[in-house]
């Protein structure tokens, strides 16, 4: 989540101050992303020396408030209509968790799979009855809260997919992990085989891997 964006987007509605900005934006993520007042006053920091907002005053408490500028507004209406970019993938734990699992001798990768599984079906029952009482609140609230229950009611919608998908996915490594010890294996005298140069190795589990950087490569170009 660009805090940067989700900062514009909160001034777009109306001049904010850090503290509000903040809690404006847990509000309306159910908490789900936390920040704290430094993050925020540093990133609008950043947003004033780039020209997106401007102080817009000072309260009795001393608080200062900012309101987006016009080029600001134009960054905000862009990010509506822009598409969230997947060209960089986020590092996942739990994947480089496995995908090491699986090249570290004396790992019990099924135990680490079914030790995930567990943890991550418990957190999807958390979720679903949180997603019980966001949504018996939201049919229940008021014009005003509506939105913000909506908001979070997708917010946890989009984590409960998530970790479904997760559960499959965590399905999927074991059966695969199945197959691959059942995968009859050539016999091997040493780390290299006709065909090879020095230094080359015909390790299987590393042939997939160089397998799937060059198909990875090939997909970027």
């Amino acid at each position: 989540m660009s805090v940067k964006q989700g900062l514009l987007a909160l001034l777009a509605t109306e001049p904010m101050y850090g503290a509000r900005l903040r809690a404006e934006f847990e509000a309306r993520t159910g908490g789900t992303w936390p920040l704290n007042v430094g993050q925020v006053y540093t990133t609008l920091a950043r947003l004033e020396r780039d020209g997106l907002v401007e102080v817009d005053g000072e309260d009795a408490e001393g608080r200062i408030s900012y309101r987006l500028t016009r080029t600001g507004r134009a960054e905000v209406a862009q990010w509506w209509v822009s598409p969230v970019t997947r060209e960089s993938t986020p590092r996942d734990e739990l994947v480089i968790k496995l995908a090491l699992a699986v090249t570290v001798k004396g790992v019990d990768v099924h135990r680490v799979v079914q030790t995930q599984r567990t943890a991550t079906l418990r957190h999807l029952q958390d979720l679903t009855r949180l997603k019980q009482r966001a949504t018996t609140h939201h049919e229940e609230a008021a014009d005003g809260d509506g939105d913000v229950d909506l908001a979070w009611l997708l917010v946890l919608e989009n984590l409960i997919y998530a970790g479904e998908a997760e559960v499959r996915w965590l399905d999927h490594v074991e059966a695969r992990l199945v197959r691959e010890a059942n995968r009859p294996r050539p016999a091997r005298a040493d780390r290299t085989t006709p065909g090879t140069t020095a230094g080359t190795t015909s390790d299987p589990a590393m042939g997939a891997i160089a397998d799937l950087s060059t198909t990875t490569e090939g997909a970027a170009r």
